[in-house]
Order: structure tokens, then C-alpha cells, then sequence
């Protein structure tokens, strides 16, 4: 059986744990590896590590950084397939998907390379007379990032890429349910230059958040995952005095006019909804059918049972959920859809897929004349669920969608330009797509969920990651010549 190992100062290590998790493969529940809950010495280890490299790491050239993370984004390319491939049998997303999976990571890695003009300072010359003053932005030290299941490439990539090309050393925490995909991209991290201390890597489950939460040494924490565990990290992190950002839990509403481009717009539903078996925080989970668009709804239905359910690396529409217990959690809300009142148009329970009975399988499944008091509707249900809502006007829908605590992100579909303004004007929720069901921004912007989706002020990757891995130290100089030192005393605030 293979044992997940740990990299503490530049090695990959055993673990020293007697408390070891399951890793299974969510088709068939086959145990594939063990990985350990990291101990306690070992994380003050990693701490210890990662403390000591920042000494020299964060006097390193900036253009020596940018180098490493160039060599890192070939490397990336390079085993594409292979990451990918590791990424299915562990998480149970297609392989198309996987390869996504890494890819959007990969270009978080290739905005890390641009750091020499990201990390750039102000100079004003002149403020006073013979003063000049400028800031710079200077790393944190040690960092570290909790990562979650869905995206197990993406994720981390967005993380410590950014963090170490800012001139900080981190600590890595990814999803205890499927780190191998992370440990290759970490291996591959090595290989392109990042040196011992720099990135570390623990394992485990809360023992472990709660560790990293409380251990002085590190300065910021950076989370994406559930909004009950997003809450507990942050509150337990910030009391510790540690920078947070905290990516959490979504309810994402998309919002169709009867003048949108019907095809096109019932094609990205459809893969919004229920692509990556609805895994995905960024899930359009609701879709609110504004006139005459609540006559689609067959044709809604109809797109979601062309898709076919099969094991990953079969490479079809949906693969099956992460655990059993994620599957009776979807089951059970299902039920209490029905149970309060919805109208159940499609079922995707009891779905059996050939060769993988034993799978986490759930179908893609449609509610419509959902209301806002429902279970499937308050909850964010991390399933391929979908809710149809209606509405008489633009206003109205706008009014469903900023009445929800949550604000991750939002579509419309539309071919009025007068409507999509106005949508994007009047929307309170942090990511808008206008006829794109998944507005995530490229990394030159940053992830910018808000309300009820984010606790801190600053988001992963762009330029707001700059800002979060770094602090700001501004200098005001004088140099005096010869002539200007024989000055008298000056007790007043002026310069």
C-alpha cells in the first residue's frame, strides 16, 4: 500500500503518525493510499524549515524567482497527461476536466513569473526639499495554504506559487481526500528550482488546520473550502494574529432573458450545472427563468439527460462524487426537495454505472418551482442539483439573487446590452458572467467572491495576492552634504 509522504526541508519524508486516512478512489472505493495525519513535531518541523529558508529566500533576486516559476510552467506543460490522469483516479473527474483542473492552475504559475513587475513599489522624489520617499513590498515570511478536494491542481497552484514568488516560504496543506495530484506538482516545484525550505508539505485533518492556525511562525493563512470550516479558520487564525483570506461556500444563480441565444445558453447551463458532478463553488446551481423563458424548461431537462455518468477515466460528462458520505449528503437533500414541495423533474438517484457499482454516483437532477424557504435552495448542496426558479422581470430575478447571503458569482444571458448593464450594475455578487455561465478571472485579476462567499479583504492569485503576501514599508530619505550638516536643531514637524 503506498503511504502519501510529507516534504519537510526539501525532502520527502514518512510520516511518524500512527493515525493514517484512507485515500479511495471514488468510483470503485478501492483504497489506492494511506496518508497520514501529520504530527505535531513534524508540523513545527516543517514551520522550523520554512522559518530558516526565508532567511536567505526573501534576499533573493526577484528575477531569479521569476526564472524558477518560468522553469515551473514548462514542467507543468510537460506532464499535462500525467497530472491529469493522477488527478481522476484520485478526485473522480473526467479527464478532460482534470486537464482543466491543472490548466487553470498552470496559468496562475505563469502570472508568478511576471512577479518583477508585480512587486513594484512607488517613488515620489522630492516630497520635501532634498526628501524622497518610496515604498516597497516586502514578504510576510512563512505562509500557508488549506486546500480542498474539487480542485486539487487549481487550488494549490493558486496559492503558493504566489506566495513564493513574493519572496515568502509556505507550508501547504492540501485536501487529505486527494493530495497526490499536489505532491507532483510540488515534486515538479523542485525540480524547477525552489529550494529546500521554501515549500513544505503537511497532511491530516483538523489537527492539522488547527495547528497551522495557531503555530506563531506563520504570519497568513490562506483557505478555500466550506463555509463552516472558511468561518472556523478564519476566526481561530485572526485571533492568532495571522493575515486570513478565506474562499467559502456559494449558492450561484443564473439568470436567463427570453431574448437570449437559446442554443448557446441551454448548452453552458447544462455544463455549468452539472460538469464536474457539480463539485465546483462556482456551480450554477440556480437559474432563474425570467417571462418567457420558464417555457425552456423541457429543453433544460432534455440537455441534462443526454449526459452520460461514468467512472473519470472513461471521460464522458460527470464522474461520481468524492465519498459515499458526499453522496448520501446529495441524496438526502434531494429528498428534501421533494419533501418540501418541489417539483422533482429529473432524478439522479440510483444511478448504477456498469463495471463501478460501487461507485459515488449521482445523476445529473432537476427541481423546478423551488422556493427560497427550501433545504435545496438555503443550502449549498455540492452535487449535480439543479434549481429552476422563476421571475416576471430583470428586477425581480435581481431581487432573488441579492436577497441570498451568498455572493460568489452570477450569469445572465442575454443578447440586450441595456439589461446586461444593468445587471452587472445592479448585482451584488463579486463575479459577474454575461453569456458565460463561470465567470472565474483570468490571474491577471483576482478571485473576487464577496458577502457570505469571503471572509478578508483580499482574494487568491492577481494583484490582490500580491498585496496579500506582501506588506508595505514606506522610507522617506534625506541625505545631507557637507554644506547642509552644520543646520541647527529642528524640533518642529516640519521637513
Amino acid at each position: 500500500m503506498h503511504h502519501v509522504k510529507q516534504l519537510i526541508n526539501g525532502e520527502f519524508v514518512d510520516s511518524k503518525t500512527d493515525q493514517w486516512i484512507d485515500l479511495t478512489d471514488p468510483a470503485t472505493q478501492q483504497v489506492i493510499a494511506k496518508v497520514p495525519q501529520t504530527t505535531d513535531d513534524e508540523i513545527n518541523e516543517a514551520v522550523a524549515a520554512a522559518k530558516e529558508a526565508f532567511k536567505t529566500w526573501r534576499k533573493t533576486p526577484i528575477t531569479t524567482r521569476a526564472r524558477i516559476f518560468l522553469t515551473y510552467q514548462a514542467l507543468i506543460r510537460e506532464h499535462m497527461d500525467e497530472l491529469a490522469e493522477l488527478l481522476t483516479s484520485e478526485q473522480g473527474k473526467t479527464i478532460a476536466d482534470a486537464r482543466g483542473d491543472v490548466f487553470r492552475g498552470l496559468e496562475v504559475v505563469e502570472h508568478a513569473a511576471g512577479i518583477a513587475n508585480l512587486q513594484m513599489g512607488d517613488f515620489v522624489e522630492n516630497v520635501a526639499t532634498g526628501v524622497d520617499t518610496y515604498s516597497i513590498w516586502q514578504p510576510l515570511g512563512v505562509c500557508a495554504g488549506i486546500t480542498p478536494f474539487n480542485f486539487p491542481a487549481m487550488i494549490p497552484l493558486w496559492m503558493y506559487p504566489m506566495a513564493i514568488a513574493t519572496g515568502n516560504t509556505f507550508i501547504l496543506k492540501p485536501s487529505e481526500q486527494n493530495p497526490m495530484v499536489t505532491l507532483r506538482l510540488v515534486e515538479l516545484a523542485l525540480e524547477a528550482g525552489v529550494p529546500k525550505g521554501v515549500l513544505n508539505v503537511v497532511h491530516g485533518g483538523k489537527a492539522t488546520v488547527d495547528a497551522i492556525c495557531d503555530h506563531p511562525d506563520i504570519k497568513a493563512v490562506s483557505f478555500v473550502g466550506s463555509t463552516n470550516v472558511g468561518h472556523h479558520v478564519y476566526d481561530r487564525a485572526s485571533k492568532a494574529g495571522k493575515r486570513v483570506q478565506c474562499m467559502m461556500g456559494a449558492k450561484n444563480h443564473a439568470v436567463i432573458l427570453p431574448d437570449a441565444n437559446k442554443e448557446q445558453c441551454l448548452n453552458q447551463l447544462a455544463g455549468a450545472a452539472f460538469g464536474a458532478a457539480g463539485q465546483r463553488c462556482m456551480a450554477l446551481s440556480v437559474v432563474v427563468l425570467v417571462g418567457e423563458a420558464g417555457n425552456w424548461v423541457d429543453e433544460i431537462k432534455a440537455k441534462a439527460e443526454s449526459l452520460v455518468v461514468a467512472a473519470g477515466k472513461d471521460d464522458k460528462d460527470l464522474g461520481p462524487l468524492i465519498s459515499p458520505q458526499a453522496k448520501e449528503r446529495v441524496e438526502r437533500l434531494i429528498q428534501s426537495g421533494v419533501d418540501e414541495g418541489a417539483t422533482l423533474l429529473l432524478d439522479g438517484r440510483g444511478i448504477s454505472v456498469e463495471g463501478y457499482e460501487n461507485g459515488n454516483f449521482v445523476g445529473p437532477t432537476i427541481f423546478d418551482n423551488v422556493t427560497t424557504d427550501m433545504q435545496i435552495y438555503s443550502q449549498e448542496i455540492f452535487g449535480p442539483v439543479l434549481c429552476i426558479m422563476r421571475a416576471k422581470s430583470l428586477d425581480e430575478a435581481i431581487e432573488i439573487i441579492n436577497a441570498n447571503p451568498n455572493g460568489n458569482g452570477t450569469a445572465i444571458f442575454t443578447q440586450s446590452g441595456a439589461a446586461a448593464h444593468k445587471f452587472q450594475q445592479d448585482i451584488d455578487v463579486g463575479q459577474v458572467g454575461i453569456n458565460l455561465p463561470i465567470p472565474v478571472p483570468l490571474p491577471m485579476f483576482s478571485f473576487s467572491g464577496s458577502r457570505a462567499s469571503k471572509l478578508g479583504d483580499l482574494g487568491p492569485y492577481g494583484k490582490q495576492a500580491v498585496q496579500f503576501y506582501t506588506q508595505t514599508k514606506t522610507v522617506t530619505a534625506r541625505w545631507f552634504d557637507d554644506e547642509a550638516s552644520k543646520g541647527k536643531v529642528n524640533t518642529t514637524i516640519s521637513m
